[in-house]
């Protein structure tokens, strides 16, 4: 078998891979949104979307993630597969326990906005990066973006690009504009690092 042959068939993640990757990704993912939410910013996806709900709310992002993500279970198991779907409620899961955990081992002073920003859009980037590889999302969009990859070929971070764009005309109109602003910096990695390292022609695993 061809090094070439050898790649387009794919790496099959052990389950320790699987576990290592998700508690990883959720791990880096957990301490974007505390950064995030610290400096009040705001990023894109289901996250995004969490978050905003949070800030108008009241309520906290951990529960507002976990129930915002429930509806999209059912098309991930319709197109995606059982695997898919266990790997993200799993990751959902992490993630949300994390969150709430969160300001209760790490208690930040002081972040400018646009550190906070950057931080966040990095370690976000990379944990989604880490979660994607290993056959699972983080739900909502992640869930969406990774269908479409699969299925048409275009790419997970330009899918969630859009969706970002509609998340972050929200928030202008409902955040202090220079805070949405900074925050456009942080989404940008997160999707930036997404597009140009999740790709089927440089890495396949399942």
């Amino acid at each position: 078998m061809t090094q070439i042959d050898a790649k387009s068939e794919g790496h099959r993640h052990t389950l320790f891979e699987d576990l290592q990757a998700l508690i990883l990704g959720t791990t880096l993912c957990a301490l974007g949104i505390h950064l995030l939410t610290h400096a009040g910013l705001i990023t894109g996806q289901a996250a995004g979307l969490a978050v905003l709900l949070s800030y108008v709310s009241g309520w906290s992002f951990g529960w507002v993630f976990f129930l915002v993500n429930i509806p999209f279970y059912a098309l991930a198991l319709l197109r995606l597969g059982w695997r898919f779907v266990l790997k993200t409620v799993i990751g959902v899961t992490l993630l949300s326990v994390m969150a709430e955990l969160a300001p209760h081992v790490l208690r930040l002073d002081y972040i400018h906005p646009g550190v906070a920003a950057f931080l966040a859009g990095a370690t976000l980037g990379l944990g989604v990066l880490a979660i994607f590889r290993h056959g699972a999302s983080l739900g909502g969009i992640g869930i969406l973006a990774y269908y479409v990859q699969e299925k048409f070929g275009l790419r997970a971070g330009y899918v969630q690009f859009g969706v970002d764009a509609l998340i972050f005309a929200a928030a202008f109109a409902l955040l202090d504009p220079i805070l949405v602003g900074w925050s456009l910096l942080g989404a940008a990695m997160v999707n930036g690092i997404v597009a140009i390292n999740h790709r089927g022609d440089l890495y396949v695993g399942h």
